[in-house]
């Protein structure tokens, strides 16, 4: 049925170009926006699969940014696929739990909420209470999605087709996102693996432990198998509330997701490439808890290296040599015409607010200048059109999207560049999160960014 949704909507560029035509009706293309972003987040919404996921991924750029702004009604429609989906029934859900647990629900947990706390696109998150009177949250998998996602990822037609619905509401074309479609489908596979995420979790647990401020649930082996995850729960304000604390608390939170999803592949090679807000619990104490870790990319030394390397280049101003730590990343293609002066002068763009005075106040221009660093779709000289993105670089350009979204909606200000550099090793910590965060690493034995391992 999506599939189908998608085809029959593959002419919407030519109908927007004879609504522009219309004399007389300056609202006749909005109209026909706002109608199918409703009929596509409805569509993805009750996919609850690889076009759901893909809807929220859209839903975090700021569409205003993108093109003329014909994306904003579909960033409107599609957010709500954030956290809002059609959860399964709750006879259902304790039948799932004792199924791939093997046992009643009673023998592991002492209370089971079957009001789900949350659901997205894979699965939904109970309430429970363990024997031992630990509070956890347990993560269960709709029937059926695995099979029904797995089905959809061999269809290669799919995302394709999501894509070119992406191309035709919005003047010119986007850049190649093929190499896109193709991490995406491995990074969804993997969160369909509750054993996997449950590695991920504590492998990030032990990095993290006797953190001053980041937080990481432990799982609880007793009540997790391949389609039930059970973690201890972290208490915090969601993303809504999160919006209306103090702007001094606000700041903080940055920071501190700042530190943590740039942190954890300076200090290990871990990459958590899911940064959404819905993710996380905000303390009133500055802390922060990550909660969802189905989407986890390991980097070997050498991308590591080379990912912390061009970053230190653009913000050192060094233009040979992130030229060529990107040619060795593999960003351009035989006969690409981009110079080191081309490249310097995009990369700096996207990390603008590291080469601000500090500290630094992320803006509504901020959000809107890195999303057009990245798909300007006005601009057919634009240097993404020139190269060809390496797959491990496709979440992290997800994650500054998603970052500058998150910290612009914060209104947040914080000195950005000093965390960059003291998380890498170069300069002492100038905030205090800093210096807890380096005493910590300290503390604990870990290698800084700029360290080989």
């Amino acid at each position: 049925m999506p599939l189908a949704g998608f085809t029959a909507r593959a002419a919407g560029g030519r109908v927007v170009a004879a609504l522009r035509k219309q004399a007389g009706d300056a609202d006749a293309v909005d109209r026909f926006h706002e109608r199918t972003a409703e009929r596509y987040a409805e569509l993805l919404g009750h996919s609850k699969g690889v076009l759901m996921k893909a809807g929220q991924m859209v839903s975090m750029v700021d569409a205003t940014a993108v093109g003329f702004g014909e994306l904003s009604p579909y960033q409107r429609a599609l957010t709500r696929l954030q956290g809002d989906a059609p959860p399964m029934d709750a006879r259902l859900a304790r039948e799932v739990v004792e199924a791939e647990l093997g046992c009643t629900i009673g023998e592991v947990f002492t209370g089971f909420s079957d009001e789900p706390m949350a659901a997205a696109s894979i699965g939904q998150v109970h309430r429970a209470t363990l024997a031992d009177g630990r509070d956890v949250v347990v993560k269960v998998q709709y029937p059926g999605v695995a099979e029904a996602i797995r089905d959809d990822l061999a269809n290669t037609e799919l995302l394709t087709t999501f894509v070119r619905f992406m191309n035709s509401t919005v003047p010119g074309s986007m850049p190649d996102l093929r190499r896109a479609s193709q991490e995406l489908t491995e990074r969804i596979s993997e969160e369909l693996d509750y054993r996997h995420e449950a590695a991920n979790i504590t492998a990030f647990a032990e990095l993290y432990r006797d953190h001053p401020f980041i937080r990481i649930p432990d799982v609880v082996p007793e009540g997790s198998a391949d389609r039930v995850l059970t973690m201890t729960y972290l208490d915090g304000l969601g993303w809504s509330d999160a919006l209306t604390a103090d702007q001094d608390l606000k700041n903080c939170w940055a920071e501190v997701i700042s530190r943590m999803l740039t942190g954890s592949y300076r200090h290990a090679n871990l990459f958590h490439a899911d940064p959404h807000p819905g993710n996380y619990r905000f303390g009133p104490d500055g802390t922060v808890g990550f909660v969802d870790f189905g989407c986890v990319k390991v980097f070997s030394e050498l991308r590591r290296w080379q990912v912390v390397r061009t970053a230190r280049a653009v913000v050192e101003g060094r233009k040979d040599d992130l030229f060529d730590v990107m040619a060795e990343s593999g960003f351009f293609p035989d006969g690409s015409t981009l110079s080191p002066d081309d490249v310097h002068e995009w990369y700096s763009t996207l990390m603008y607010e590291l080469l601000r005075p500090q500290p630094v106040t992320y803006s509504q221009e901020a959000a809107e200048r890195t999303v057009r660093s990245m798909i300007d779709v006005r601009a057919t000289d634009h240097p993404v059109r020139r190269m060809s993105v390496p797959p491990d670089f496709v979440f992290l350009s997800r994650l500054n999207l998603s970052m500058n979204a998150i910290f612009t909606a914060l209104g947040a200000t914080f000195h950005a560049r000093a965390s960059l550099d003291d998380m890498d090793g170069v300069i002492g910590p100038v905030s205090d999160l800093g210096k807890q965060h380096v005493a910590w690493v300290r503390r604990r034995g870990l290698p800084f960014g700029m360290d080989r391992r």
